[in-house]
């Protein structure tokens, strides 16, 4: 099972790649099953299997996921993006766009809304599935730390009191109807404006998307020894005034000092276990004591976590200035 989950996830980078090439052409059943060297039967079998969805499905919700945010982020018309992204016509495109989103692209573009999109599919994660990395390569990049600014800004999610982790995280929101990965991530897919939107595809910090932890004396004890809720979302900017999705919530950040522990871009299947351990390792034995900061654990102050394989890791926790020094050492105490 764990090779066929790998393969189709061969299939689901293709397809991703083909369509932000507008390269229609390879993006063929017959073209992927050829590069699996399967037949076309067996391939969709497979993958409606580890998916959960037929093929075609997948790849015409994945293409009007792509055309939506053109449609959203650009002025190019509405016939070339339907050409571009591989429908024969205005009305066929226009069809399929109010079928699944419930609006014309027409309208979307006059009034942007929070909608759910298909992101992308993920069947192989080697630690999810327990297989650990491949050679047990160690990371040798150091960490760098330093400290910044974060203008004031808005972070709209969802949280957890209970959950510890990020595979917990989901695991207890797929509980809750309408928060499951699928559903939320879709939704953040959506939203325009993301401050940390790099323009990925992949639900992490390449596409905005990243978690956070609220401190909270209601919230569950972590590994930090700090009281604290899990969260997922999107930071946004201060005057940000769009939709909310339903179970979202929207919280105003001020202005505020952060350290950053970073780690540059990494290979996941083989170095995502030591990163982690470097990064623990450096937030447990920074000594604040040689700076002009403290850890802030005000109520309501965020930890900001990204993590993209592809441009790093990276915390951001809040602290103040070391006049606050006396009474941080006096609560530690």
């Amino acid at each position: 099972m764990f090779e066929w989950q790998q393969q189709i996830q061969i299939i689901t980078d293709e397809i991703d790649q083909c369509i932000k090439n507008y390269n229609d052409e390879a993006l063929t059943l017959r073209m992927l099953a050829k590069r699996l060297g399967y037949s076309e039967f067996y391939t969709t079998r497979k993958f409606k299997q580890i998916t959960g969805m037929q093929f075609k499905d997948y790849l015409r919700c994945r293409k009007l996921a792509f055309a939506l945010k053109e449609i959203r982020d650009s002025d190019k018309r509405i016939m070339q993006i339907a050409l571009d992204y591989g429908f024969s016509s205005h009305e066929a495109f226009t069809r399929a766009f109010k079928n699944t989103y419930g609006v014309t692209p027409s309208h979307y573009r006059a009034n942007p809304q929070a909608v759910i999109l298909r992101t992308k599919i993920q069947p192989f994660d080697r630690y999810f599935l327990g297989l650990q990395e491949i050679g047990m390569m160690k990371s040798s990049a150091s960490i760098k730390i330093y400290f910044v600014t974060i203008p004031a800004h808005k972070f709209l999610y969802i949280s957890n009191y209970e959950s510890n982790g990020y595979w917990d995280f989901w695991q207890k929101q797929s509980l809750k109807q309408g928060q499951d990965q699928d559903t939320v991530c879709g939704y953040l897919d959506s939203i325009k404006g993301k401050l940390d939107d790099g323009g990925g595809s992949e639900t992490n910090s390449s596409s905005g998307q990243i978690m956070a932890y609220i401190i909270d004396p209601g919230g569950r004890l972590c590994d930090w020894g700090i009281e604290r809720v899990e969260c997922y979302g999107v930071r946004l900017p201060a005057n940000y005034h769009g939709v909310i999705p339903p179970h979202f919530q929207l919280r105003d950040v001020l202005s505020a000092e952060y350290i950053v522990f970073e780690h540059g871009p990494f290979d996941y299947d083989q170095e995502n276990r030591s990163v982690e351990e470097q990064m623990e390792k450096a937030m447990a034995d920074f000594d604040y004591t040689e700076t002009d900061y403290v850890p802030d654990l005000t109520p309501g102050r965020i930890i900001y976590f990204y993590f993209d394989p592809v441009k790093g890791w990276k915390y951001m926790r809040p602290v103040k200035r070391q006049a606050d020094k006396e009474h941080y050492n006096e609560k530690m105490v």
